[in-house]
């Protein structure tokens, strides 16, 4: 189990990894100090043959865990679990496992069986869950720590509420095997997972084993527009929308003339080109029934 240096203390963490001991599996636990070492620590125990690692942390300690498990070996077999403790939870939220019994979640991972889903890969990172561009990645990056700690998910809202009037649109180029796109917006994401930024469900229709991304673009619009879609996102309405972009692709190109940040699973990027793939089921990860896998998915190229 690798937990995140700030979640390491808690005594319900503790508690639950007791817990499981006296039911007779062996834990190991390993403490991040500094960015970087949930990866390192991830890639150690899946060269050296571990069953499991669990990521007991936010979205960012799982961004390095899985990058750990992959970036050890071209064949993965190293099953991945995950006990929520960060701010968001947007993973693990998203895929319906509990946020508020540390118990549950870990005997999700006890007795259930690894599942094989896919990541999306940018460059030599991979992803598990969201990588967008655009006004989400501003409200990421300007949500002070210290207000996360004390609000929780409401925190990203509460910011992006501040910088909404201020907001620019950007430029960008989509290119894709099914389609083309080019224009100004305020918001641009590629999912492998549904939700980000503290609850808004940006990619509501993604499957993690469809072998597809799928790629929203919320491009320039009103104003008063762009308030009533970013409510419905946060409130996890999903409607048609005359204005959004929503495709599924295998892979894609973003191009802009000016550098654009890119946030992948909360991880800032920086760039003026960025492509990105789907490695299908390339991981196991413990997750329950409820999940978004093995879904209908959308017919390529359909729109939202």
């Amino acid at each position: 189990m690798i937990a995140n240096g700030r979640a390491a203390a808690d005594p319900k963490l503790r508690m639950a990894v007791a817990q499981v001991r006296e039911l007779g599996h062996l834990v190991e636990v390993r403490v991040t100090w500094e960015s970087g070492d949930a990866r390192r620590f991830a890639a150690e125990a899946a060269r050296t043959g571990i069953d499991t690692v669990v990521s007991a942390g936010g979205d960012g300690t799982l961004h390095e865990v899985v990058n750990g498990v992959v970036s050890a070996s071209a064949q993965v077999t190293c099953a991945i679990g995950l006990l929520p403790l960060g701010t968001a939870n947007d993973f693990a939220t998203a895929c319906g496992i509990p946020t508020g019994d540390l118990l549950d979640a870990f005997t999700l991972i006890t007795e259930g069986r690894p599942t094989p889903i896919d990541v999306g890969r940018l460059g030599d990172r991979v992803f598990i869950n969201v990588a967008s561009g655009g006004f989400g990645t501003q409200v990421t990056v300007e949500t002070p720590p210290e207000i996360k700690r004390v609000l929780g998910p409401a925190a990203y809202f509460l910011t992006g509420l501040r910088y909404i009037t201020d907001l620019q649109a950007l430029h960008a180029r989509v290119i894709t095997p099914r389609f083309t796109w080019e224009g100004a917006f305020y918001a641009l994401a590629v999912g492998n997972g549904r939700q980000a930024g503290g609850g808004f469900q940006i990619c509501p229709r993604a499957w993690l084993d469809d072998g597809l991304l799928d790629v929203v673009i919320i491009p320039d619009m009103p104003r008063v527009r762009l308030v009533t879609l970013l409510g419905d996102l946060r409130r996890g309405i999903q409607r048609h929308d005359a204005y959004v972009i929503y495709r599924q692709v295998p892979g894609l190109k973003i191009e802009s003339d000016k550098q654009l940040q890119v946030n992948l699973d909360g991880e800032a990027i920086h760039g003026n080109a960025f492509c990105f793939q789907t490695l299908p089921r390339h991981i196991f990860f413990y997750l329950p029934p409820s999940a978004p896998l093995h879904g209908q998915t959308l017919a390529p190229g359909t729109e939202w």
